[in-house]
């Protein structure tokens, strides 16, 4: 691994930093910190998987695409885990789309290094696994959620689920990549967005979103966020991994 630019580091990503010296040191050299920038197409369903990404400070939107060009997000990834479940599971072709929701960086390594570490069947292959485990539960619970909360329920999720994978609250997003994402039309997101704005929760301004009452927005939302904030808190924080725990700010 080559020196990183000040800030940048792959232990801001959790499931690297979970994992024991030998381990990390064995991936060190592969790490290669790459840029992403908002909007970047990562790859499309279909494509040949040759690097599994660790975001640090950039969130992944994994959308499911249909023939008729609609899409929508069954799960956001971010500084909690990895992109390449398709190399550990069996597969190497993805079965989504892969945007980058918000900008940032992280670290990609090539897919034959992660699966030499995979198959030494040691921390890094439970990590990946129970990592698995709780992204499917994400899946599970947007889709559940897609199908039966209001749309303003849905953003409030959305945005607290971004939230929770990066500092601070200002979060640059277009409200067309927010309909992409959550598979509905622009106007329906003008729509719950002004309605946040209204209750003084959010300030929308030109992409930017301001998040200004987060126990607001608690209050607000569904069920469905507290579920998978809490599943991948149980699956990827025990006692020897305890800082891969997801945590929400207190209120």
């Amino acid at each position: 691994m080559s020196p990183s630019p000040l800030g940048h580091h792959p232990h801001q990503n959790h499931l690297l930093a979970a994992l024991q010296p030998s381990e990390f040191d064995r991936l060190a050299p592969h790490l290669e910190l790459v840029p992403l920038r908002l909007g970047d197409v990562l790859c499309e369903s279909g494509d040949l998987v040759r690097h599994a990404h660790f975001p640090t400070t950039a969130i992944l939107s994994m959308q499911y695409g249909l023939e008729d060009g609609a899409s929508s997000e069954i799960a956001g990834l971010g500084n909690e885990g990895v992109l390449g479940l398709p190399l550990y599971m069996g597969g190497r072709h993805t079965t989504s789309r892969v945007v980058v929701q918000t900008g940032g960086h992280g670290y990609r390594v090539p897919a034959a290094v992660l699966m030499d570490e995979f198959d030494r069947t040691g921390p890094l292959f439970r990590l990946l696994l129970r990592h698995t485990q709780a992204l499917i539960a994400q899946i599970v619970q947007t889709a559940a959620c897609n199908r039966h909360h209001s749309l303003h329920q849905q953003l409030c999720r959305w945005l607290l689920l971004t939230l929770d994978r990066r500092p601070g609250n200002e979060l640059t997003m277009t409200q067309e990549l927010i309909a992409s994402m959550l598979g509905v039309r622009r106007e329906g997101v003008t729509e719950a967005a002004g309605r946040l704005q209204e209750l003084q929760l959010i300030r929308y301004r030109r992409g930017h979103i301001t998040v200004l009452d987060r126990a607001g927005l608690e209050r607000q939302v569904c069920e469905c966020y507290d579920v998978v904030r809490k599943e991948f808190n149980r699956l990827l924080s025990d006692a020897d991994h305890k800082h891969l725990r997801v945590t929400t700010p207190s209120t």
